[in-house]
């Protein structure tokens, strides 16, 4: 990096590329050095990027000590994984859009980022054309009233179905609505942003639909967006339709008309920026009279940031909390039509997300002995039952297996079936089943009976694509079931081979499971082992859910010390109550007021709080390390779902509390 220039790399010589040169050509802060290519004998390329040098390879590009910042233009599919080896490489970056295929991967690419300290942007570069700048200030100051409705599409026709294409292929995340939707999504999220006087804003309610080609892409698409200030905005896409592609703006006294917005009415290369104020049959025109490169803004709006150590755009720029929320549209809006690409499938997507094979067990999480599994297990374990993708779970399974977590959760009842089916896919494609510990549960109520577990253990497995599991809770209790018939349907399943370590109950009492026990003990069956009920520093107060059982009662303490019973403790650091959303003048959360506050709680947190400064953590390290600390075998079930969160659940190792410090947090 000169003084007061960006050295610029590009990864992929497309025509969106040659665009950026010119944009880079055209700025003030950036210079063109090298264009990264893959076929470097390709006719044209000293042309098309004159003054650059010619790379072999994307790899060879990031690994050049000369390259302060790279622009992203390969095919969609490739986006976050050249963002993120990037970030590796200790690279900025700008990433043509969409940034990544969705929310997820986005956040994938943020994480990396965040952690090597350097700029991502998504080069929506309509946002930093002056032309933008120039209808916000129209917005904001009231030029046709309260704004109630937004119009906008960005649609052009191919004229003929082609499946290999990019525009089309499902392996290469084609259709409309990735390639051209995000601009009138992201535009529509602007304009109601400035509004109500923010950046940005997000829909509270998408309601998307699509017309499919063969390849299961979208050929046209259409999305109805609700505000929460009432605005609504209707966007739509095509690559196979000619739309009209003009923005509209509809207040109460009034309305903006703005042509083609995303080249600023223009092409790739200038944009004068129009825009058009319609009120009681009048037209104002007005001319942003802008000469410049329409990519240049973008180039310099990154090196701005760049040069002042920011880690995203500024506004009107996308920041990262505008592209995520701009992707989470897109995301329902795919959702809605019924579109996930080839690539997202567990067919599609042997490798991680940078496209590399899954690395080995082991990193930050320990392991531990747990009495009756045969394995060593990891200190926590991974709940996911949030995930509804087999992309977007796998990028969370996959950091944890390689942070040395190996202990998964899932349940019969979790999603409806989806998260073991999403196992059953990532252990089979990834070859992790042997080293995973995986926890099955059955029997939730209504269904709390002892011959329901066989069949929903055979339904499980057949999702989990395995012939066991190496834990077994079942769900819920029900007392009106004498427990030696569930103790006799866990054993035969023991026997059978398909739980192959300990097996207990999840929310059970200590009554039930010291009935249960003796049970075994005089009949010559498996005794349970295991428990999976709620235990945390706070003591939950009244069920999160029907049915549930807090073990984190002085007598509880007892009674698992006494006996040595491995709980799996789930809401183990307390469902946010050691986080800023809790406190005691704040009370807009129903669920933690409920079942966490009353001043024995408030003064464990005060001292989590007071450890956490001593020990430059967070109270929720410390939350989490307390639960680990316990004198018998307390595993806490955790439930990241940002790599982000899960990067800061694992800080809790760096906690090594000693007895006192357990009984002082506890009870002062």
């Amino acid at each position: 990096m000169t003084e007061n220039k960006i050295r610029w790399g590009i990864i992929g010589p497309g025509s969106i590329a040659k665009a950026f040169q010119g944009g880079v050509a055209g700025s003030q802060h950036g210079v063109l050095a090298a264009i990264a290519t893959r076929n470097p004998d390709k006719p044209g390329l000293a042309a098309d990027f004159p003054g650059a040098k010619i790379v072999h390879g994307y790899d060879a590009l990031l690994a050049d000590p000369e390259i302060d910042a790279v622009y992203i233009a390969v095919p969609h599919t490739g986006h976050a994984e050249w963002a993120i080896k990037a970030a590796e490489a200790g690279k900025h970056v700008l990433v043509e859009k969409p940034l990544a295929l969705s929310a997820f991967e986005i956040d994938a690419v943020f994480h990396a980022h965040r952690k090597a300290g350097t700029f991502a942007g998504e080069a929506f570069m309509y946002r930093l054309h002056p032309q933008t700048a120039k209808l916000g200030e129209l917005i904001r100051s009231g030029a046709i009233g309260d704004v109630r409705m937004i119009q906008s599409s960005f649609g052009f026709s191919m004229g003929k179905f082609q499946p290999e294409h990019r525009l089309f292929a499902s392996s290469l995340a084609g259709g409309g609505i990735l390639d051209v939707g995000g601009y009138p999504v992201s535009m529509a999220r602007f304009i109601v942003g400035q509004a109500v006087g923010k950046p940005f804003a997000d829909p509270i309610k998408v309601r998307g639909t699509a017309k499919l080609n063969a390849e299961g892409t979208d050929d046209w698409a259409a999305a109805l967006l609700t505000f929460e200030n009432g605005i609504v905005a209707q966007v739509s896409c095509a690559v196979m339709a000619n739309l009209d592609n003009v923005l509209r703006i509809h207040g109460s006294d009034g309305r903006i008309e703005v042509p083609d917005f995303w080249f600023a009415g223009g092409d790739r290369t200038r944009g004068l920026g129009r825009i058009d104020i319609i009120k009681n049959g009048q037209t104002e025109t007005i001319s942003v009279g802008e000469e410049r490169h329409v990519f240049s803004f973008e180039v310099n709006a990154a090196a701005q940031a760049i040069f002042a150590k920011r880690n995203e755009l500024a506004a009107p720029g996308m920041s990262w909390a505008d592209s995520l929320g701009n992707a989470r549209v897109l995301d329902q809006w795919r959702k809605d039509a019924g579109i996930e690409y080839a690539v997202e499938t567990s067919s599609g997507r042997v490798n991680t997300l940078d496209n590399r094979k899954l690395g080995a067990n082991e990193g930050v999480i320990p392991k531990r002995a747990i009495p009756g599994l045969d394995k060593q297990a990891s200190a926590v374990a991974l709940g996911f039952e949030d995930f509804r993708s087999f992309a977007s779970g796998a990028i969370m399974l996959d950091a944890f297996w390689e942070k040395g977590g190996n202990i998964f959760d899932t349940a019969f009842v979790y999603g409806a079936g989806y998260t073991e089916k999403l196992f059953g896919e990532w252990h089979t494609n990834r070859g992790t089943r042997e080293g995973a510990v995986l926890i099955g549960k059955g029997a939730h109520s209504p269904l709390c009976y002892p011959d329901v577990i066989a069949k929903q253990l055979t339904q499980s497995l057949d999702r989990l694509q395995t012939d066991y599991v190496d834990v077994y809770f079942m769900h819920r209790d029900n007392l009106e079931v004498p427990v030696g018939e569930f103790v006799d349907a866990m054993d035969a399943e023991v026997r059978n081979g398909r739980i192959r370590g300990p097996f207990g109950g999840s929310n059970w009492t200590r009554e039930r499971f010291d009935e249960a026990t003796a049970y075994a003990e005089r009949t010559g069956k498996t005794r349970p082992m295991a428990l999976s009920n709620n235990f945390a520093l706070s003591e939950m107060l009244v069920p999160i859910w029907d049915g549930c059982v807090t073990s984190s009662t002085d007598e509880w303490k007892q009674w698992l010390n006494a006996r040595q019973v491995t709980n799996f403790s789930w809401s183990s650091q307390g469902r946010g109550f050691f986080t800023e959303r809790a406190g005691r003048d704040k009370t807009d959360n129903e669920e933690l007021v409920r079942c966490w506050y009353n001043d024995k709680n408030f003064e464990r947190r005060d001292r989590a709080i007071a450890l956490a400064k001593e020990l430059g953590h967070s109270p929720i390290h410390v939350a989490l390390a307390f639960v680990l600390a316990q004198p018998f075998p307390s595993i806490p079930l955790i439930g990241p779902r940002t790599l982000g969160e899960l990067d800061d659940s694992c800080r809790a190792f760096e906690i090594k509390l000693t007895p006192e410090q357990v009984k002082w947090l506890d009870n002062g």
